[in-house]
């Protein structure tokens, strides 16, 4: 008799039981070598593991491509600000040259320390509140030369919030449109307010002017004040936070608008 024939006979033939898939299994596994089926199992168990480390690694590396990505969309946002910048403080130099030689001359000066500061933090995509108001007061030095005495600027900046950290250059482009939007339009004295606190877990930036603030058929939702600054700002904030952030417009109770900013609240 060949040596199979015993062994489908097993499998096969039992008077007492029907056929079945689940029992033709059973027997399989008993009459096959344990080692045999040791290592099958082992080399399954194996290519599992293989497979989900596989799965693993290429999720990281697209992980890394859209962190990559990102960083490469916020560096471009913010690198729209620089050219932005440089030609409203170059024509208002240009302005001065034939009015006022010398403030011109310290206008320069203060551009020239933007300058360094920009170029000193060009590689970081935040800052600290403390530094980003260092870098803030420099950009005022050079308003306030254009506007002279009908500029007067107020911080009220609680202490613990000094550390928090937020976008490079965030809010440079919100107190330029305040100056462009609320003080520039107007002959009386303008005034900027610059507050932030810490609250409910965020940090919270405002900032106000005593202009003219939206119109009634403007809401505060209205492009009609958000120019290349503020379209900016809202795109880096959505970049950098997802959908946790605020960014509001706002008139005041009596004049003026309110560009309020709050974003999560964290240190380095």
């Amino acid at each position: 008799m060949p040596w199979y024939k015993p062994v489908f006979y097993y499998l096969i033939y039992d008077s007492n039981r029907p056929l079945s898939l689940m029992w033709l299994l059973q027997n399989a596994f008993l009459i096959f070598d344990y080692g045999a089926m040791s290592y099958w199992l082992i080399l399954v168990i194996v290519y599992a593991l293989e497979s989900s480390q596989r799965s693993q690694q290429i999720e990281l590396r697209a992980s890394r491509l859209q962190a990559q990505l990102a960083q490469s969309q916020l560096q471009a946002l913010k690198m729209q600000l620089h050219p932005h910048f440089l030609f409203n403080t170059l024509n208002s130099i240009s302005a001065l040259m034939n009015k006022n030689t010398s403030a011109a001359d310290t206008m320069i000066a203060r551009l020239g320390d933007f300058l360094r500061l920009t170029l000193e933090n060009s590689g970081k995509q935040e800052v600290s509140l403390y530094e980003e108001l260092q870098f803030l007061k420099c950009y005022l030095e050079i308003e306030r030369i254009r506007f002279q005495d009908r500029m007067s600027v107020k911080m009220d900046i609680e202490a613990e919030t000094l550390e928090a950290r937020l976008p490079n250059l965030i809010l440079q482009p919100i107190v330029e449109n305040a100056i462009c939007h609320g003080l520039q339009p107007q002959d009386m004295p303008g005034q900027i307010e610059i507050e932030s606190k810490r609250l409910n877990g965020h940090l919270r930036v405002a900032i106000t002017d005593n202009g003219p603030g939206l119109s009634s058929k403007e809401g505060s939702d209205s492009l009609a004040r958000r120019g290349v600054g503020l379209t900016n700002t809202e795109a880096r904030l959505r970049q950098f936070y997802g959908h946790d952030y605020r960014f509001e417009l706002k008139n005041g109770k009596e004049a003026g608008l309110t560009v309020t900013i709050e974003i999560p609240f964290k240190i380095e």
